[in-house]
């Protein structure tokens, strides 16, 4: 039946707003998108939790982000190239630093929020991204959006993709996002989420918003570490994905 990798947004805590419980999500993925403390997290926070996931066996991937601490990375940013790509490169930098530090490595970089948004429609801002990907460390690979402009201008520079899926969000009939202010954009019902991701991975296939069936090619599933229940979605889709007989494996 083929394999899925399974990851989620996590190091974002600090010590008087926890969002995730990533000691328990590192349990259940293959791997974790760390905040590189732009968006959420703090560096100890950070590092903790990329100590945990090289003890867990996980496979650790930059979660770099607009420079938006007050609205969690989730608020789009006008920015020059100039600075996003220095944003950026200052990000992977850091994550690096203290996955070094921690006894592990970063295989990937996953944008957040709306810069993740951005990038998959926005070409200016996408090969910025990748420009300070490339300047970082080339041998990185991109996980993006399925249908993303940012993948497609990765890959004209050489840089490695993968394309991800999202387990608990809503999408359009076009395969974007719902985005986040629209009633039922995120998903909470751990069996509705499993099933979903079962058609995906077995038929290729996720429901949109308007209940056409979109066609999604995806080697990564994201559950968000902050929504509501994440630990019980990703528990039930990874239970459901094995019980199709699909392989949980990293990506990378």
């Amino acid at each position: 039946m083929g394999s899925i990798d399974l990851n989620s947004d996590l190091g974002e805590n600090v010590a008087d707003c926890i969002v995730s419980d990533d000691a328990s999500m590192l349990r259940i993925v293959t791997s974790a998108n760390i905040s590189c403390g732009f968006h959420a997290g703090s560096p100890e926070g950070i590092r903790e939790t990329l100590t945990r996931a090289a003890r867990g066996g996980v496979t650790i991937g930059a979660h770099p982000s607009y420079r938006d601490y007050a609205n969690f990375g989730r608020i789009p940013v006008d920015i020059d190239s100039a600075t996003l790509q220095a944003h950026v490169e200052y990000q992977l930098g850091a994550l690096i630093g203290l996955a070094s530090a921690a006894g592990t490595t970063v295989s990937y970089v996953k944008p957040h929020g709306a810069l993740y948004n951005a990038i998959a429609h926005d070409e200016r801002q996408a090969k910025d991204v990748v420009a300070a990907v490339r300047a970082i460390d080339p041998s990185l690979v991109l996980l993006g959006l399925a249908g993303g402009i940012a993948l497609d201008v990765a890959r004209q520079t050489g840089l490695a993709v993968a394309a991800e899926a999202f387990a608990d969000r809503a999408y359009t009939p076009t395969g974007q996002l719902l985005a986040r202010t629209q009633p039922d954009a995120v998903l909470h019902d751990p069996r509705e989420v499993a099933d979903r991701m079962v058609r995906l991975v077995t038929e290729g296939v996720i429901r949109a918003v308007d209940g056409s069936d979109i066609r999604v090619d995806a080697q990564s599933i994201c559950v968000h570490g902050d929504s509501p229940g994440s630990v019980a979605m990703a528990a039930e889709t990874k239970r459901s994905l094995q019980g199709a007989g699909v392989t949980i494996a990293p990506f990378v």
